[in-house]
């Protein structure tokens, strides 16, 4: 069953490659220079944004943990703003050291005393109302022009971009690799009571910790290449729980999940309302926020 689920995503993200290059064959330069690196660049960044979500979401057994609501992606954020109003720094690398930083605001007062999930997470939302706050602060003071510039970073938009902004993404990847290979039997361990495991020998709040670390990475970086596409790394985990039945998210699959909805979503927004193009980020959320009205009120149900 796991292995059809990731087979079908494969075959949807292919899918959604192959169609968000739908130009006639004999115009190479349209396929290959325009539509061709914007497609990968939203596969590796979805890629990123899905395995960054599902990390989080396993280590804190919570559908609502991921990077868009703990805050992290709202730190990438306002250091891009900064950056972006003010012209003192490079964008991607202040909005990378900018997502770090709030991940590390959130385990200091989150994961204080041990790894509790819902203080975690209820830091997580504290950091990110407060990050937000900063980020209308800037663009409140800054030049017409430029706060204009920093709000369409901040919808997260693959407009003019490709080769250049996937290849730091990859490389992140691709480092993550062996410790994402490691992560996928460690997982295993982390939903277990911290008595069992440490009876097994297994240290499991260095394990959340470890695995969520690696989450933040990864969701900071694509967050640094492409703005702040949201709600994929919320979603995407939990299309592949779902369609896997599985206990936690699946990681592989939940990287294909995350690379097909970011390529859907670039094709939507490009052909919905063409010759207008509508960002990324635009679509993401239409299907993210009332997802996330669903686990809301799902939850509550639950009580």
């Amino acid at each position: 069953m796991r292995l059809r689920t990731i087979l079908i995503m494969a075959a949807v993200l292919a899918i959604g490659i192959v169609v968000s290059t739908g130009v006639p064959a004999a115009t190479e330069f349209v396929v290959w220079e325009l539509r061709m690196p914007r497609a990968v660049l939203a596969a590796v960044t979805g890629a990123a944004f899905g395995l960054g979500g599902a990390l989080i979401q396993a280590v804190t057994r919570n559908p609502l943990a991921s990077p868009d609501v703990i805050g992290i992606t709202q730190g990438a954020g306002l250091a891009a703003t900064i950056a972006l109003t003010t012209g003192a720094f490079a964008v991607a690398p202040a909005a990378m050291a900018g997502g770090l930083l709030a991940a590390a605001l959130v385990f200091a007062f989150g994961a204080k005393k041990g790894f509790s999930a819902n203080r975690f997470v209820l830091a997580g939302v504290a950091v990110a109302f407060a990050l937000r706050a900063g980020i209308e602060v800037v663009l409140t003071s800054a030049e017409t022009i430029d706060a204009q510039r920093a709000q369409i970073w901040l919808i997260g938009s693959l407009n003019g971009r490709g080769y250049e902004e996937a290849l730091p993404v990859a490389i992140v990847l691709l480092g993550a690799l062996p410790i994402l290979l490691w992560a996928a039997w460690a997982l295993r361990t982390t939903s277990l009571d911290d008595d069992v495991a440490r009876g097994i020998g297994v240290r499991p709040v260095a394990r959340r910790y470890g695995l969520a670390a690696v989450g933040a990475v990864l969701a900071a970086a694509a967050t640094a290449q492409v703005g702040a596409v949201d709600f994929v790394a919320l979603v995407a985990p939990q299309i592949s729980r779902r369609l896997s039945k599985a206990e936690r998210p699946p990681l592989l699959a939940s990287a294909l999940a995350g690379a097909a909805l970011v390529v859907l979503a670039d094709f939507a927004g490009r052909w919905i309302l063409a010759p207008t193009q509508l960002p990324a980020g635009v679509l993401t959320a239409a299907i993210g926020a009332p997802y996330l009205v669903y686990l809301l009120l799902r939850g509550r149900r639950r009580k």
